[in-house]
């Protein structure tokens, strides 16, 4: 049972390959404001690589911590992607790319209200739960328009993304 969770030299390999993907993606997208392919990439590797990723999604969100330094959007990251894994292992079975756009769109406009979810924290500490909601409910409502992008990115990219890269990693 434990060479179950064991990661043999290729599967590391095929991890840092992984996290090299999704960085190379988010170096490229970097222009455009809440355009990324980190969604997309997590949703691919978890729906055809399975048990890796979790071991890419802690080493991804060190990297990140590591390349721009830790703040309150790296503890955000430590409980999101996390959890777009989790929920794309749950419908692992879809194989419609209108569903994942949808998923990943859907993932794109609660970006900012999980995000929320830290400042509600933070505000928490020094106030309760009034100060707490006092700091999350704004933090998100200001950032709305930039989920709406997110969103729509998020939902095109899938689209247009999934069938191709399916079919290549297929074959693998």
């Amino acid at each position: 049972m434990e060479d179950k969770f064991r990661f043999s030299a290729k599967d590391i390999a095929l991890i840092g390959a992984m996290i090299a993907v999704i960085e190379v993606c988010k170096a490229v997208l970097s222009f455009m404001p809440n355009v990324e392919l980190t969604t997309f990439w997590l949703i691919m590797f978890t729906l055809y690589f399975g048990r890796k990723v979790i071991a890419v999604v802690p080493a991804f969100i060190l990297v990140e911590g590591i390349i721009y330094g830790m703040n309150t959007w790296w503890i955000m990251y430590l409980y999101i992607w996390p959890l777009l894994v989790l929920l794309t292992w749950l419908f692992r079975k879809e194989d419609s790319a209108l569903f994942w756009a949808i998923f990943s769109g859907i993932f794109g406009l609660c970006f900012g209200a999980l995000c929320s979810i830290t400042y509600f924290f933070i505000g928490f500490s020094s106030g309760g739960i009034a100060a707490g909601f006092n700091t999350a409910f704004p933090w998100w409502i200001a950032g709305i328009m930039w989920d709406m992008i997110h969103c729509v990115g998020n939902f095109v990219l899938m689209l247009f993304l999934y069938k191709p890269i399916r079919n290549v990693m297929k074959r693998f």
